[in-house]
């Protein structure tokens, strides 16, 4: 073993290696932070040029790049309200009124190093128990999923603050997005009214686009007062003091970094369902909920470390069982049989150093993180000195490439600007757009594991508790919903003894 940790170590380590992790930085730093390009938009781009790398190297672009860009998608939405990456989306707004408020090297020195952090430790995890985590990934049924799925709608309640009722109805609005087109149990074309386009469902990237970039867009052409896009603050040492938040949120790392790396590990899930459900459990353990949502940094720290460890666990099952964890590593896996390392038990037995440069690669992307993140950032606070008529149509111009570019189709543009319009008007009048996101991305999920579990049990709602896990989770998710009566009754308790 000790030999193969050895060819690994001179496998990863060569001066064209790291010219390669080098350029992939920059790449990724750059996807990451301009609105609407995402982190699987990144790795599918560097699929052609990996054509012509050896397998170390290739895989090298992957890691770095998907790694930078989960972080840099931390700054447009700390800057702008803009994030770059739907992993960024769970606290752009804690981290913007951060920056109101004149603390927008907290929230990115947070970002910075506690994505490293929790980057580290997703490494950990997947070097050390790999096989055994990913075993029991596959153990999750269809009745796993749907309480699984039904936990992550419901902290999308508690991301909506103190306005769970109107957290509620943009999260019924998400779910009723998400029925559109083909993708349902059935295959059967729903409110597609027609329309060849929607039988592919809303696209979420440019709903994300609209929902987050150009609403702002819009907020900024409908506001008449000349002010700002932040408060005008110099960006100072980012890493100054970020021991002493670590010192202070211990639990909250360790937290999100276990709970990003779990979802990770979970096929079909991501860094973005890591970063939300992980934001939510922070908000709902925190000893000063009241704080979250007015710049508070607690958040921040929880989601970040959840968003980049889950990157390592989503490797988890496609190393060990060729299954994809999310979309960047269903990329990665036709990279892995292209370069003749088939996924599977025998890639740790046959050529373990392969297995091993791979470890040490992700290390190895994340403690470059530290130096090209910081200076990403000392770059990116230029933004706060270019005057909002001329960035405004530049961000316009980058949300319609990225766009477009998903699909080559103006259709996508025409979502992109109906969702704009949408968060707009839903946020004007004090609707919280993120239960919305939420409701998409896992509303798919929900009905086809909920129809998927039914058939199976032939109607018998009991099944959904005959399993150990699924009746843990549904046990954990119903504890969940009555909390805020058990809550309400304590305090009337308490205040009727007083």
């Amino acid at each position: 073993m000790s030999g193969a940790w050895a060819q690994a170590f001179g496998m990863v380590f060569e001066p064209y290696n790291l010219a390669v992790m080098l350029g992939a930085s920059v790449f990724g730093l750059f996807v990451g932070a301009v609105p609407g390009l995402t982190a699987t938009m990144a790795t599918a781009l560097l699929v052609p040029v990996t054509f012509f790398m050896a397998p170390i190297p290739a895989i090298a672009t992957m890691v770095t790049a998907t790694a930078m860009a989960i972080f840099a998608g931390d700054i447009p939405g700390c800057l702008l309200r803009m994030p770059g990456t739907p992993a960024s989306a769970a606290y752009t707004d804690e981290a913007y009124a951060m920056t109101r408020k004149g603390l927008a090297d907290v929230a990115l020195g947070a970002g910075l190093v506690f994505s490293v952090i929790g980057g580290l430790f997703g490494t950990a995890v997947l070097i050390v128990a790999a096989p055994s985590l990913a075993e029991v990934a596959l153990r999750f049924s269809s009745f796993e999923y749907f309480w699984l799925v039904l936990m992550g709608l419901t902290c999308a309640v508690f991301v909506s603050g103190d306005r769970p009722l109107k957290g509620v109805a943009t999260l019924l609005l998400g779910l009723l997005i998400a029925c559109v087109g083909l993708g349902n149990p059935a295959a059967f074309p729903r409110f597609t009214f027609g329309s060849t386009e929607l039988t592919g469902g809303i696209g979420l990237v440019p709903l994300m686009i609209g929902m987050f970039a150009v609403s702002e867009i819009i907020r900024y052409v409908v506001d008449m007062q000349p002010r700002g896009l932040v408060v005008d603050a110099q960006i100072g040492h980012v890493f100054k003091g970020m021991g002493r938040i670590a010192m202070k949120y211990p639990k909250q790392v360790l937290r999100g970094s276990a709970l990003g790396t779990l979802i990770g590990a979970l096929p079909g899930a991501g860094a973005d369902i890591a970063a939300w459900m992980s934001y939510a459990v922070s908000k709902r353990f925190s000893k000063e909920p009241e704080k979250f949502g007015t710049g508070h940094v607690e958040g921040i720290v929880e989601s970040g470390a959840a968003n980049n460890s889950a990157l390592a666990g989503a490797w988890i099952p496609a190393l060990v069982f060729g299954i994809p964890g999310d979309s960047i590593t269903a990329i990665v896996i036709g990279v892995l049989y292209m370069k003749n390392m088939n996924p599977g038990p025998t890639l740790f037995t046959t050529n373990p150093q392969n297995i091993y440069a791979v470890f040490l690669l992700f290390i190895a992307a994340n403690l470059i993180m530290l130096p090209m993140g910081w200076i990403c950032i000392k770059v990116a606070k230029r933004i706060l000195h270019v005057p909002r008529d001329v960035l405004m149509p530049v961000i316009m111009l980058f949300c319609l490439v990225g766009a477009f570019a998903i699909n080559n189709t103006p259709f996508d543009i025409g979502i992109m600007l109906v969702a704009g319009v949408l968060a707009w008007v839903l946020e004007a009048n004090g609707f919280p757009i993120t239960p919305l996101i939420l409701g998409v991305v896992l509303g798919g999920m929900l009905e086809e594991h909920l129809v998927s579990s039914l058939i199976k049990a032939d109607g018998n709602v009991l099944a959904f508790f005959a399993r150990p896990i699924a009746a843990g989770l549904g046990i954990v998710t119903f504890l969940i919903w009555l909390s805020p009566l058990l809550r309400l009754r304590r305090r009337s308790t308490a205040g009727a003894a007083a």
